[in-house]
């Protein structure tokens, strides 16, 4: 409260500008071997979707200066795997923003970058190395004349859906997993055992969040809760007209990884096999992504300027 209480009593007189620049940073991680990247990539042939766009969002004061600047990227902060405190290569770039434009104070957003790894990695050095180049695309943005004023009024809206999940495990299903090997399975299998026994049954959903704000008359900006696999936003930045589409995961809550339908069929990490470690009794419906694309064109709908046109939704089949 203190801190929104200084930043009331420091309104001033801004602008405000959108653009968009590009980085290859991020590597679709369940296409790419890590140790055939290097190689794929001087070739030219890295494989599955990826999504190099870098958002930016600046504001600066009545006398042009650069007051702050928000940015996003759809690729895991995963540069570095110790356990010392770090911002990775989103930090080396607030950083490198902040020290090319003192007085600025730049924030990051997490696109949908859930199947997304920055490739190669391991070392301080390459962290720097892609903040570098994550910094370098926001001041190409920031520097260029072709950043959009944000005119006219902020629209937002929000709820909670309830996010189905698959068939849910019998009781005798679950005792059996509290005896794997797997002590992650344990863990998980004690946990809904306490739960059914203290009379509360399993959920068949979750109460997942969706938000969508319409920034002046041309950006609208998506947030969707949970690690989100880059398919949402390809999806989203098609289907919706009349705007610049912006989508972020990890926002309101992180409750699992969030698979489109392709990636939910192909299974893996993100396609189920992460379910265990979040606690939640079983994988997602396949119906998942039309139930969140859904909610995000009723609410597109509800915050648009008057005249903006949005395009169907296309809905998905088995």
């Amino acid at each position: 409260l203190a801190v929104v209480g200084e930043a009331i009593g420091n309104l001033a007189p801004s602008e405000v500008s959108w653009g968009s620049g590009t980085t290859t940073i991020a590597v679709n991680r369940r296409e790419n071997p890590a140790a055939n990247v290097p190689q794929w990539r001087t070739e030219g042939n890295l494989k599955g979707p990826s999504d190099y766009d870098v958002p930016v969002l600046a504001v600066r004061d009545a006398n042009e200066k650069l007051t702050a600047v928000l940015f996003g990227y759809a690729c895991h902060a995963t540069t570095l795997s110790g356990y010392q405190w770090s911002g990775d290569y989103p930090g080396y770039a607030q950083i490198d923003l902040e020290k090319a434009h003192p007085g600025c104070v730049a924030l990051f957003f997490a696109g949908c970058g859930a199947d997304q790894n920055p490739l190669p990695r391991g070392t301080v050095e390459i962290a720097e190395h892609y903040g570098e180049r994550l910094a370098t695309a926001v001041d190409t943005v920031l520097m260029t004349s072709q950043m959009h004023p944000v005119e006219g009024a902020l629209r937002t809206a929000y709820a909670e859906i309830e996010l189905p999940l698959d068939t849910l495990p019998t009781r005798e299903q679950i005792e059996l997993n509290a005896k794997s090997e797997n002590h992650y399975e344990v863990s998980r299998a004690t946990m809904l055992l306490e739960q059914i026994d203290n009379g509360m049954p399993l959920s068949q959903t979750y109460p997942y969040p969706v938000s969508a704000w319409s920034i002046g008359d041309d950006l609208q900006f998506v947030t969707l809760g949970g690690e989100v696999v880059v398919d949402y936003a390809i999806r989203l930045k098609s289907e919706l007209a009349g705007a610049s589409t912006w989508v972020a995961g990890y926002s309101n809550d992180v409750m699992a990884y969030i698979p489109s339908r392709r990636v939910l069929a192909e299974g893996g990490y993100e396609g189920g096999g992460a379910m265990v470690y979040y606690g939640l009794p079983s994988v997602w419906s396949p119906e998942i992504e039309n139930d969140i694309v859904g909610e995000v064109h009723r609410q597109v709908e509800l915050v648009a300027p008057q005249g903006t046109t949005v395009i169907e939704l296309q809905s998905l089949r088995p």
